[in-house]
């Protein structure tokens, strides 16, 4: 009924961590762009090189957060302490912030990235502001 399976253990150190660990350990950077995009339904934080780059990224659906949950300040704090760990073991010192939104989660995923002990150069707000809007309805007919 299958093959059998057969575990080698091995003589010297486990397993060196998880997958997001290994992967954030090959690239070192000094200084980087976080970028936060925070909308009524969720919140993604990315952050990237100083060229534009994204090295890594979060947001809070994939954190496990869902429904009305994943556009909280708390999912959004959660998404900005990860990408601020995998910051520091980058090696970042210092960040500009682009923030681009309207959602609940603007603020506090900067302050929760910003308790890593990386600097915060200064924050923009890119937020799209229509300049007319949409086309109103036509009036109705009775």
């Amino acid at each position: 009924m299958g093959k059998k399976r057969i575990v080698k253990k091995s003589g010297g150190e486990g397993a060196s961590g998880t997958a997001a660990s290994s992967r954030t350990g090959k690239r070192k950077l000094d200084s980087g762009v976080l970028f936060v995009e925070a909308t009524y339904n969720n919140t993604k934080v990315s952050l990237s090189d100083p060229s534009g780059n994204v090295v890594t990224w979060s947001s809070s659906g994939s954190l496990g957060f869902s429904g009305a949950k994943k556009g909280t300040p708390f999912a959004a704090a959660k998404v900005g302490e990860l990408i601020g760990e995998r910051a520091s073991q980058m090696g970042v010192k210092e960040v500009s912030v682009v923030v681009k939104g309207v959602g609940a989660g603007r603020e506090s995923s900067i302050r929760a990235f910003s308790t890593k002990g990386i600097q915060i150069n200064g924050i923009k707000d890119m937020t799209p502001v229509p300049h007319n809007g949409p086309r109103p309805p036509k009036p109705r007919r009775i």
